[in-house]
Order: structure tokens, then sequence, then C-alpha cells
């Protein structure tokens, strides 16, 4: 119960690794699957160092604070992101996690319980658990095989079967997604850019193309009411 994802999501995912491992086909001429496995950590380790940097230089507040009508924030994306690190590359290898989730032994996790921080999990203990559901991820993807069979007991009863390779892809692009998500809640926050904000344009180059995408959607804007 510790890695959340619909049926639908799981296809979904899945269709997007074998878009890499295509990818990699195209580049190398040849499939090699320790070069994939490789391809695969590094692009995980690489979103995970994303996400963790957008949460650098704010206080519990900000950090905690939901910025979307949905709740979406910074540390509640960091304490699921945990839970499926643990979950999908550790319990459904049999590599149970080696500490305690309230969330998931009361249930509370079908209510969103992963999604936010309570007052009593300080940022510290969120990115602490983080850091440790992630070195014990990376032990199971080094001990094991991308073709390892493992378990996802909450998926449904007849596709709970998965591989290490199948997991692995799942939890790149869950994390790649949630980093995603990151970025624009610190920029909603502080407006802090991506990483990569000073490699395309500079400030006034980003005001000046902003300007542009609000003009040209600015060409469909409803009508007001007429004044009088």
């Amino acid at each position: 119960m510790l890695a959340g994802g619909t049926q639908a999501s799981r296809t979904g995912l899945s269709e997007r690794g074998g878009l890499l491992a295509r990818s990699l086909v195209r580049r190398t001429g040849r499939l090699i699957v320790a070069d994939v496995k490789t391809e695969l950590h590094r692009s995980l380790r690489a979103s995970r160092a994303g996400l963790l940097s957008r949460l650098e230089g704010l206080g519990e507040y900000d950090l905690r604070r939901p910025l979307t009508p949905t709740g979406t924030n910074l540390l509640g994306l960091v304490k699921h992101l945990a839970g499926l690190e643990y979950g999908y590359l550790g319990v459904s290898f049999g590599r149970d996690a080696p500490e305690s989730l309230p969330w998931v032994d009361d249930g509370s996790i079908w209510q969103n319980a992963d999604m936010w921080a309570t007052p009593g999990e300080s940022s510290g203990y969120i990115v602490g658990l983080y850091q440790r559901a992630c070195a014990h991820a990376d032990a199971t993807i080094a001990a094991l095989a991308l073709d390892a069979h493992g378990t996802v007991a909450h998926w449904p009863q007849d596709g709970q079967d998965a591989t290490l390779g199948e997991l692995l892809i799942r939890m790149v692009a869950e994390t790649a997604q949630h980093a995603g998500h990151a970025d624009i809640v610190r920029e909603l926050i502080d407006a802090r850019p991506g990483p990569d904000h000073d490699e395309v344009f500079d400030d006034a180059s980003w005001r000046a193309y902003t300007a542009g995408v609000q003009a040209a959607a600015d060409q469909f804007r409803a009508p007001g009411p007429a004044r009088a």
C-alpha cells in the first residue's frame, strides 16, 4: 500500500518507458540491458535532485502551503514520492521499509495523507525520509536485474506481477512528473524558476516571451459585459 496508481496510469507510464527504450535503440543501434538500467537509474537520480532543489531557501510555511485548488504543496510531493520509492522499489521485492510510515499503517494514505505534511512532521523529517527511501531503492536497483520479479499488492489481483524494469520505469516517470509540479509550485511561491531558466532567456527576454504568450491567449478571451 506504499505506492499509488491506477491500472490506466500504470499502462501510460509503461508506454513512456517503451519510448525511452526505443530511443536508446535508435542512439546505440542495439539494446543492452545493463545500459538501459544505468540510464533509467541516472534519470531517476536527476529527477530526485531536481525535486529537492525546489525546496531550497524556503521556510516551513511556504514548504507546506497548498498552491493549487487540489492542495499541491512541496513537502507533500516529497512525502508522496518517499512512499513510492519504499513501495515500488522495496516492498514489491520483499525489501520492507526499515521504518514505519504512519499514514500507511492507519490507512489514511487513501485519504491523501501522503500528500501533505502534518504539523508534527518537520521538513527535516520529510526530506530525511525521502533520502532514506531513495537509498533503500538504490540498493534494490543495484542488487536486482531488470527482469527480477516483484509484486505490487494493491494493484488489481490479476495484474500485480511486475519486474524491476517496469517499476523502475514507473518510478522515473512518477518522479519526473512530480518534480515538474514542484517547479510550478516554487514559481508560484516566489517566482524562482527552474534550473534551466538562465540557459533559455535572460529576465527581459522572459518578460517579453510571457507577454507574447498572454497576447496570443487574449485573442480568445471572452468579451466582458458592455459598459453603459
